[in-house]
């Protein structure tokens, strides 16, 4: 009697540390709530809304880019269709048009060899921090909460984090240096840190315009890094956008990584990286900015970024001027209506919510709302969100780096059609009403929890 071989089994404690990160298994886990319970309402993803989009667009945004190709830069038919089907540089095709917009929307001044093409945000990221950080001495500021992409980031490139927690403010100038001078007494480096000047993920904070500028003489003093990443600066409630960080910067300290998928068209997978810093070999005396470097870590991932994809984000752009902030005018309008439902909603369904301990902040854009609240707000409780009220939401817990935020919830207002941010106001204040009126001391969150009919 034959037995069938053993197959091959690997063993965790053999794999890389950060796949045994909770940090990992975020997404993995809220994309699994949203599948089982698909008729509650979500304000967990921080997608853009997919009415904003339409797929014959990509069409369209690629035949302008064609002519661009063929009259504005003069190439043959057979020179355009190499362009679209080949492998193509490293750094990208639209750096040029990239320049440009830069320019008009944000009064950054680059260089089409400062900026490299990379495949979304994340692989922007990836680049920027595995060419910057040499030795396990070098450490990555961010602040507490943080966008989990980033914190995931270093965890698998065995970077490590040091954490400096946000005031009402968002990151303050002070707390950075206290952090970078904590790092550097205790033997390390503190070579960069990471931000969101505008309408952050998850707690939707906004620096004002003198934070930006004792941040920059921060990075300055402590010759930190900045690395500024901007998703959601054209989305203001108001229309009144702030500088970057980067068109304020005149030493050079900021690092500009960006990415089209909020403002362009997310399936093209399109981002950026500006940095056009100088990088000085010794040995032959000759220097070079640090795309191009950053490019020679990119060439080994991906090799380039799909000619396709950038043809559909440049079409776009040429179709607009080069002027992205004017074609996301509706988004943008779009966004500030669903923020303003959401915050006015709050207000009415949770009428006495401050002296019940449960607060929020106001932010003038963007896609989050930070929501403090007297309970723990963990996975347990967006179980129960999810099949009984029929709402999803993010618990802020899954942004920190340590045992932060357990009472903390975010809440995403991009995905939704208004009436969806309407009802799911509604569903969640009688998730908060259940929850504050249960009596303290009671084991778990589960006991008599009522099931709403428009979840079931």
């Amino acid at each position: 009697m034959s037995t069938a071989p053993r197959p091959f089994a690997l063993d965790r404690t053999a794999l890389h540390p950060s796949l045994s990160d909770p940090l990992l298994d975020v997404m993995t886990f809220l994309n699994e709530i949203v599948d089982r319970f698909p008729r509650a309402i979500s304000f967990a993803p921080g997608r853009p809304h997919e009415g904003l989009f339409a797929p014959a667009d990509a069409e369209r945004h690629i035949a302008r880019y064609r002519r661009y190709l063929r009259h504005e830069r003069g190439l043959s038919e057979n020179q355009i269709t190499r362009a679209l089907v080949q492998y193509g540089p490293t750094g990208g095709i639209i750096t040029e048009l990239l320049v440009r917009a830069l320019r008009h929307d944000e009064g950054i001044e680059a260089r089409p060899e400062d900026v490299v093409i990379t495949v979304g945000f994340q692989e922007a990221l990836f680049t920027t921090l595995r060419a910057l950080f040499a030795t396990e001495d070098d450490v990555l500021l961010v602040p507490e909460p943080c966008y989990t992409g980033v914190t995931g980031a270093a965890a698998v490139l065995g970077i490590r984090v040091v954490p400096v927690p946000e005031g009402p403010r968002g990151l303050d100038a002070d707390d950075v240096a206290r952090a970078a001078q904590a790092v550097r007494s205790a033997g390390g480096r503190p070579r960069a840190c990471y931000v969101v000047p505008d309408f952050a993920n998850p707690s939707g904070h906004r620096l004002t315009l003198t934070d930006r500028h004792r941040l920059l003489a921060v990075a300055h003093r402590h010759d930190l890094l900045l690395l500024e990443d901007n998703p959601y600066g054209f989305f203001t409630r108001d229309g009144r956008r702030r500088p970057t960080l980067r068109s304020l910067d005149a030493r050079g300290h900021v690092v500009y990584l960006g990415s089209f998928a909020k403002s362009c068209f997310p399936g093209a997978r399109v981002g950026y990286v500006v940095a056009g810093q100088p990088v000085h070999d010794a040995a032959t005396g000759t220097s070079t900015p640090l795309a191009a470097e950053l490019a020679r870590v990119k060439s080994m991932i991906t090799v380039n970024t799909p000619a396709v994809s950038q043809a559909v984000i440049g079409g776009m752009l040429l179709e607009h001027g080069c002027r992205l902030a004017t074609a996301n005018d509706r988004a943008a309008r779009f966004y500030g209506h669903n923020m303003d439902l959401l915050l006015d909603g709050l207000a009415t369904a949770l009428p006495r919510a401050a002296d019940q301990g449960v607060r929020w902040n106001d932010p003038d854009g963007g896609f989050f709302v930070g929501l403090e609240v007297p309970f723990i707000a963990d996975r347990e409780l967006l179980e129960i969100s999810a099949e009984r009220f029929g709402v999803i939401w993010t618990p802020m817990s899954s942004f920190h780096t340590g045992a932060g935020g357990r009472d903390a919830l975010r809440l995403s207002i991009s995905y939704l059609d208004p009436d969806q941010v309407r009802e799911g106001v509604r569903r969640l204040a009688r998730l908060i009403t259940w929850r504050l009126d249960r009596p303290t001391g009671v084991p778990g969150h589960t006991a008599h929890a009522p099931r709403t009919g428009a979840a079931r």
